[in-house]
């Protein structure tokens, strides 16, 4: 079976809402995620994050940091009708709401909202996605209250 390589890119956009940290999830066929998307010819990672974010949210963001990325396998089918295999990579940035309205998101997904960052996680269908919001969580309770070593924004992989 033929493996083929996919990148992609998504984020974790959050706010401050009277005093609460909310961040905006996703639901696509009853699965409820973080917004992500494939990487296109000569786009850098991060603009993709905030791309898609823009996109599957309808909120606009600047990146605060990256939050690191995910892998997984999946099986697909080609419009042929060959069996692939599929090995995703899926980078995830920590962004910060700038402007915009969850009702505004594309067709593709079927619902957006924000929700508080503990709810955001118990909500989350995957186990890789629920990490890399506590991540955002603990990125963002470090700068809070002021803590020394806190990673800085890195460069995206092209």
């Amino acid at each position: 079976m033929r493996t083929v390589r996919e990148i992609s890119a998504g984020g974790v956009i959050y706010r401050r809402n009277r005093g609460v940290t909310e961040v905006a999830l996703i639901r696509v066929r009853k699965r409820w995620g973080l917004p992500k998307g494939h990487v296109e010819e000569g786009e850098a990672v991060q603009d993709t994050a905030l791309r898609e974010v823009r996109e599957e949210t309808g909120l606009e963001g600047k990146v605060v940091a990256k939050l690191g990325d995910i892998t997984y396998w999946y099986t697909n089918r080609t419009k042929e009708g060959e069996t692939i295999r599929i090995f995703k990579r899926v980078y995830f940035y920590l962004i910060r709401y700038v402007r915009g309205d969850v009702q505004r998101h594309d067709k593709e997904v079927e619902e957006a909202l924000w929700l508080p960052i503990a709810d955001a996680v118990a909500r989350l269908s995957y186990p890789t996605e629920k990490k890399m919001v506590r991540r955002a969580l603990a990125l963002l309770e470090g700068r809070r209250a002021g803590m020394r070593g806190i990673p800085r924004p890195t460069p995206a992989p092209s």
